[in-house]
């Protein structure tokens, strides 16, 4: 985690920190993971360095190494889809992939229009990263309040 530790969190947001950590590690090609709010802020994070293999000739870490550029990106292909949607009489946008030849994005909405964003190796299996990001968005839906918003926002403004 960019967090240098969960130490006087409330058990809710030690809950989702361990929850992404989980979809990191349990997830092949998964390079790093964000979940970013309806306004555009980081609320979790993933290290990308601590779970990418290094591969000969091949960058193995997230977009230029940031997490906020991750949050950057989930953030702007979010309020891409959604302005979309709206001119297609589409309905919400429950997810968006993003296939490159060297990874892949993934934009999944969780309940109260936080998004959560995957960034994975070109390899991955696809249904496998879109499958564990609706399990940690069914997870996380239910407790990601404005108060553990507001929570999260104030321990990521704290390590960075």
């Amino acid at each position: 985690m960019t967090a240098t530790g969960t130490f006087g969190l409330s058990s809710e947001a030690r809950n989702l920190h361990w929850l992404l950590g989980n979809l990191v590690e349990e997830v092949p090609g998964v390079r790093s993971v964000a979940v970013v709010s309806s306004d555009g802020l980081l609320l979790l994070s993933s290290d990308p360095a601590q779970n990418a293999a290094p591969t000969e000739g091949r960058r193995t870490t997230g977009p230029r190494g940031s997490s906020a550029d991750l949050a950057t990106i989930v953030s702007g292909i979010g309020s891409l889809t959604i302005g979309a949607a709206r001119l297609m009489d589409g309905g919400g946008v429950k997810q968006t992939m993003v296939a490159m030849e060297e990874g892949s994005v993934f934009v999944m909405s969780i309940s109260d229009g936080s998004l959560l964003g995957v960034h994975a190796t070109p390899d991955c299996d696809m249904s496998v990263v879109a499958y564990h990001m609706a399990l940690f968005v069914g997870r996380a839906g239910h407790v990601l309040t404005p108060e553990l918003r507001s929570e999260l926002r104030k321990s990521m403004e704290s390590t960075q």
